[in-house]
C-alpha cells in the first residue's frame, strides 16, 4: 500500500474510532435515563443495540489486524493502530457496562426505587464528560489532556464510594430493602469499572503520542 494511501486508511481507522465513541457515549445516558424513568422500551432498545456495538468493534478490530498483517507499521505508526484497537475493545467493555444498568432496570421491574436517584445520574455524567474529553485527546494527540481526564476518576470513585455508604446504610436500617438497595449498588459498581474503562483509554492516548506505557491514576481502586 503507498504511504498516501496507508495514512489515508489510519485516518479513516480514526473517525470510525472516534464515531463509535460518541455512539457509545450516548448510550451511558441514555442507560442511566432509562434507569430514573424506569423507562422499559429504552433499555430493551439498549440491549437490542449492543450487539450492534459489538459488531463494530470487531469491524475496528479487523481493520487494526489487517493493517498490521499486510502493512508491517513502525514507529508512530504502529502506537496508532495499536491504541485504536485498544480503545477499540476498551470502548465495547464500556457499552457492555452501560448494557447492564439497561438490564437492571427491567430486572427490577415496576419495583420503587429505594431512594430518589442523585449520585447515580452525576457518575454518568462524570463518565460521559471523561469519554468525551478522552476521545478528544484522542483526536488531538494531546497527552496532558489525556492525564488529567484519568485523574477525573477519583471523583467517580469518590461519588461510588458515598452510594455505597448510604445503601449499606439501609440495608442495616431495615434488611427488607436490600435486593433494591443492591440493584442500585450493582448500577454504581458499573458506572465506577466504567470510569477505569475510560482511564484505561487515556493511557492509550499518552502510549500513542509518547511511545511510553503509563499507569494513570493508579489510586483508582477501590
Amino acid at each position: 500500500m503507498p504511504r498516501t494511501s496507508f495514512d489515508i486508511s489510519i485516518s479513516q481507522l480514526k473517525v470510525n474510532l472516534l464515531d463509535y465513541g460518541a455512539r457509545v457515549e450516548r448510550v451511558i445516558g441514555e442507560s442511566m435515563e432509562s434507569l430514573k424513568t424506569r423507562d422499559r422500551a429504552l433499555a430493551e432498545a439498549i440491549i437490542q443495540n449492543d450487539a450492534l456495538l459489538n459488531e463494530t468493534r470487531y469491524e475496528l478490530e479487523d481493520q487494526c489486524y489487517t493493517l498490521l498483517a499486510t502493512q508491517s507499521p513502525m514507529a508512530h505508526d504502529l502506537r496508532d493502530i495499536i491504541s485504536i484497537l485498544m480503545v477499540a475493545i476498551e470502548l465495547e467493555r464500556i457499552a457492555d457496562h452501560a448494557k447492564n444498568i439497561a438490564e437492571i432496570t427491567i430486572y427490577m421491574g415496576n419495583e420503587p426505587l429505594l431512594k430518589p436517584l442523585i449520585d447515580l445520574p452525576r457518575m454518568a455524567e462524570l463518565c460521559q464528560l471523561m469519554l468525551t474529553r478522552a476521545l478528544d485527546s484522542f483526536a488531538k494527540q494531546d497527552a496532558d489532556e489525556a492525564k488529567a481526564v484519568a485523574a477525573m476518576d477519583d471523583e467517580i470513585d469518590n461519588l461510588y464510594k458515598q452510594v455505597f455508604r448510604e445503601l449499606m446504610s439501609y440495608i442495616v436500617e431495615d434488611p427488607r430493602t436490600v435486593t433494591r438497595a443492591m440493584n442500585l449498588l450493582f448500577a454504581g459498581h458499573n458506572l465506577e469499572r466504567i470510569g477505569d474503562c475510560i482511564t484505561n483509554i487515556a493511557e492509550r492516548v499518552v502510549y500513542a503520542v509518547t511511545g511510553r506505557l503509563e499507569e494513570l491514576n493508579v489510586q483508582r481502586q477501590i
